[in-house]
């Protein structure tokens, strides 16, 4: 503010060339804040994936395909694995069905989900286990739920409100730097005036003396300041980028160098919320499997550090017992499982030394080994 008051002063005084200087530093200064935060909000705006678009309900006697917002308390949701679920409903019937809890208790494991009637308790903290909830997903098992919260009155909208209610605060640095332009604003005013009284006793023509007290008060504007911090933020959101760290706001780079104590949950925050195989034991051997995640990326090393392939007939069994689906990247290059994550996580280490679903279904049995094995889920 202090800059755009300069420019209309130097505007004033007919000073042109310093007025385009100033704007040209203010306008700069704009686009580069705008720039890093515009990436880091498009990288904030995929958790709305989180959220369904599509939903599976019974109207009329018959299943339909509807928009998730669409969804409407007292409608019937058809969930099955690997669906979203668009609402808060209570299950009427279901067939082991688990869902995934990790975007709303930060619960790694899949909760279990029952049909059975539960008696309410004033005292309860956890989610009723005969209810789904909006925000989650159906890892296994399939089932019917009566719609009972849609929008901001389901769990997963009372979370989103809290976080809404939050009240943006200055950082240090923004404190500081304001605290120092009304310094230099009021340092500016008081030596213009204190000029221009000098040159009205000193006999100096009016307009004149104006001009001359109007350029030093500006030129007491460090107009070279906003940019020279704005690039010195952009540099360390960059920075940070590189390290795999998402910064929202360019002040949060100078505030978290303030922080002493961070406050978080851990799945999902700390931690990347997907099971992975690290380590293999079979034959008296063992390996290491490198990745993380659910992307079918790394490579398995043994670890007497010799060429050793990895368990061709554990990794073929690993497959066949298995119920999860490894669904392939998307635009945003994330994989995902449906189903269970141990099993999803078999899956990704299978593929990781080449072993997949159809490879191990033309597979012949006991080829390659010379003896037969029988798998058996666990």
């Amino acid at each position: 503010m202090v800059l755009l008051a300069a420019s209309v002063l130097s505007m004033l005084s007919g000073s042109s060339e310093i007025t385009i200087a100033i704007l040209a530093v203010v306008l700069l200064n704009a686009i580069v804040g705008f720039v890093q935060e515009y990436r880091a909000q498009r990288a904030v705006d995929a958790l709305t994936r989180l959220v369904p678009r599509r939903a599976h309900v019974i109207r009329d006697g018959g299943e339909r395909e509807i928009a998730a917002e669409h969804v409407v308390r007292g409608d019937l949701v058809v969930l099955e694995e690997g669906a979203h679920v668009p609402a808060d409903a209570r299950l009427i019937e279901e067939v082991g069905l688990a869902t995934d809890h990790a975007a709303l208790t930060g619960e790694s494991v899949p909760q279990r989900r029952i049909a059975t009637a539960v008696w309410p308790s004033a005292g309860r903290t956890e989610l009723e286990p005969n209810c789904v909830f909006m925000g989650t997903t159906v890892t296994v098992g399939s089932g019917v739920a009566a719609v009972f919260a849609t929008g901001m009155h389901t769990r997963f909208g009372m979370i989103a409100g809290l976080t809404m209610a939050i009240q943006d605060e200055p950082s240090p640095l923004q404190r500081q730097v304001s605290r120092m332009a009304r310094m230099v604003a009021l340092s500016a005013a008081v030596v213009g005036a204190a000029l221009f009284g000098v040159g009205w006793w000193s006999g100096i023509p009016l307009v004149a003396n104006f001009l001359f007290a109007l350029g030093v008060m500006v030129a007491l504007v460090p107009e070279g300041l906003p940019a020279t911090l704005t690039l010195s933020l952009a540099m360390g959101v960059q920075r940070m980028a590189r390290r795999q760290a998402l910064v929202k706001r360019l002040s949060s780079v100078e505030t978290l160098g303030s922080t002493t104590v961070i406050c978080t949950d851990k799945t999902g925050t700390l931690t990347l919320g997907a099971m992975t195989v690290q380590q293999a034991y079979a034959a008296g051997g063992g390996w290491r499997i490198s990745g993380a995640g659910y992307a079918p990326e790394g490579a398995w090393v043994s670890d007497d550090g010799t060429d050793r392939m990895p368990p061709d007939l554990l990794l073929r069994c690993a497959v066949l017992c298995n119920r999860a689906r490894l669904v392939p990247a998307d635009d945003a290059g994330d994989w995902r499982i449906q189903g269970d994550p141990t099993e999803g996580a078999l899956l990704v280490a299978a593929r990781k030394a080449g072993v997949d679903e159809h490879a191990a279904l033309r597979a012949e049995p006991g080829s390659g080994s010379g003896r037969s094995i029988r798998c058996g889920s666990a």
